[in-house]
């Protein structure tokens, strides 16, 4: 099944196309040029490990953004869970499904199993494990919710869910 926004509003549809956009903006060498057979085919992805003591309870996905929203995002968030970063990109922790009938604003890109095109991620924020989380237990999780609207304020897209989402079914 596909995604679906209104008529002009850009949607990511694959990985490829990302790590696309990506390259071209930040001026990667291989932008534009054809690539040679040990960059052919579908980018490797790794599984962003999560601290020991952060149980991800909910399963657990990660969305991206670039490197130049990611302190902003941070700083306005009530609260953030874990969150990695390599070269241009910063990488949140959701729960699981937290894709299900909204659409993330491009440049966002949503990925399920919080596998994502990276060598050596890096760790660069994680939840206070006193006060965070029900019960005064951390979890590894940014409220998908506040993510997606902040999302939303900074790239300038209106917010978007999809058929079905407030039907009260």
């Amino acid at each position: 099944m596909g995604r679906t926004a209104p008529r002009g509003t850009p949607v990511l549809r694959n990985l490829a196309t990302l790590l696309s956009r990506s390259r071209r903006a930040a001026g990667h060498p291989a932008a534009g040029h054809r690539a040679t057979a040990h960059q052919s085919g579908p980018p490797t992805l790794l599984q962003l490990e999560l601290p020991p003591r952060l149980d991800p309870t909910l399963g657990c996905d990660a969305v991206g953004f670039p490197a130049r929203y990611g302190a902003r995002m941070l700083a306005r968030l009530p609260r953030a869970g874990c969150v990695f970063a390599e070269g241009h990109w910063w990488w949140w922790i959701v729960p699981a499904g937290s894709d299900l009938e909204v659409v993330w604003p491009l440049p966002a890109h949503y990925a399920p199993g919080a596998r994502v095109p990276v060598t050596r991620p890096r760790l660069i924020h994680r939840p206070d494990e006193t006060h965070d989380g029900a019960h005064g237990v951390a979890t590894p999780y940014t409220p998908p919710i506040p993510l997606y609207v902040l999302a939303c304020q900074l790239t300038g897209a209106t917010p978007l869910w999809t058929a079905g989402a407030g039907s009260g079914r």
